[in-house]
C-alpha cells in the first residue's frame, strides 16, 4: 500500500468519533503536523526546485512566476499551516485549550 493511502485510511478513521472533544482534535492535528505536512513539504520542494530551475530558461512575467511567486505562495502556504497547527498543539500542551476569558 502507498504511504499516501496509509494517510488517507489514517486521516479517514481519525474522523469518524462520535464526539469532537479536544483529544480528538489534538489528535487529529497531531496527525496532520506528522503525517500529512512532511509530504506536502516534499512535494512542495520539488515543485519549487523543478520551477525554479525552469525559470532559467523563461522570461517576462513567466520567468517572475516560476522563479519568485510559485515557490513563494506554496512554500509559504505550508509554512503558515505548519505554524498554526504547532502553536494550536503547543498551546493545548501548556494547559491553555484556546479559550479565552
Amino acid at each position: 500500500m502507498s504511504k499516501w493511502t496509509d494517510i488517507r485510511d489514517n486521516a479517514v478513521a481519525a474522523l469518524h468519533v462520535e464526539e469532537v472533544t479536544e483529544e480528538v482534535k489534538q489528535s487529529v492535528t497531531q496527525k496532520i503536523l506528522d503525517e500529512v505536512i512532511p509530504v506536502v513539504e516534499s512535494a512542495v520542494d520539488t515543485f519549487c526546485a523543478t520551477t525554479k530551475e525552469q525559470s532559467k530558461t523563461e522570461s517576462g512575467w513567466c520567468k517572475i512566476r516560476d522563479g519568485i511567486v510559485l515557490p513563494l505562495v506554496m512554500q509559504g502556504g505550508v509554512a503558515i499551516i505548519k505554524k498554526v497547527l504547532s502553536k494550536t498543539v503547543a498551546q493545548t500542551v501548556a494547559g491553555n485549550d484556546g479559550q479565552t476569558a
